[in-house]
């Protein structure tokens, strides 16, 4: 595989123009900072988890011609439930915010934050994020995956190009979440916050709906 750098810029610009987007998994990234609970750790398990697609895409699923109908329909149906629900979480949030805990921060001040989260909890709520969201597999598995192919046997390095993209996106992002994190701590953040949210997930979980009619 030599490495060519028009090859490998091209599927890094591609990937940077799709996953730049505020969807689900760049606000539940946002959040985290927010929050400053396991930013990092939900930065690296959702870069991972797109580099994951963005190689299924190179590596196998474009030369197959793309998710099946059936496949498509079933990971639809279990993003729209999924989206709704977090939807509905975040929207009740709004409604009745959390009491904010009183958290100690490395330089021994205090600080407040909403109900803290398992190491767990951020894992699997990143890898839902992730790979429960159809759009994500359409953009990184279909899209790049379909693009790699007009690349020949430079679709190897393409993917590379496109996987770095994901990874220099997700540490920005990590980067701008943790100072806006240090700055934002309020309760009325956090209820603007959950708003956004929930109105972004249903609206994505709508828009999802209507591409199966």
């Amino acid at each position: 595989m030599t490495l060519t750098f028009p090859t490998f810029s091209a599927g890094m610009v591609l990937s940077l123009s799709l996953i730049m987007a505020i969807g689900p998994q760049n606000a539940h990234v946002l959040r985290m900072g927010l929050q400053r609970q396991h930013l990092w750790l939900t930065v690296g398990v959702c870069a991972l988890a797109d580099i994951f697609l963005i190689g299924l895409g190179v590596l196998g699923l474009a030369q197959l011609g793309g998710l099946s109908d059936k496949l498509l329909g079933a990971l639809i149906g279990a993003g729209v439930l999924f989206l709704g629900v977090y939807g509905w979480q975040a929207f009740q949030r709004f409604l009745h915010p959390q009491p904010l805990a009183v958290l100690k921060t490395d330089d021994g001040q205090t600080r407040h934050a909403p109900t803290p989260v398992s190491q767990r909890q951020a894992v699997l709520s990143a890898l839902a994020f992730s790979w429960l969201n159809p759009h994500a597999w359409l953009d990184t598995a279909v899209l790049i995956g379909t693009a790699s192919l007009a690349y020949g046997q430079g679709s190897k390095v393409f993917g590379l190009g496109a996987a770095t993209g994901s990874l220099v996106w997700f540490l920005l992002l990590g980067a701008a979440a943790f100072w806006l994190g240090r700055r934002l701590n309020s309760l009325h953040i956090w209820r603007v916050l959950d708003g956004a949210v929930a109105l972004m997930m249903w609206g994505t979980a709508v828009w999802l709906l209507s591409t199966l009619v």
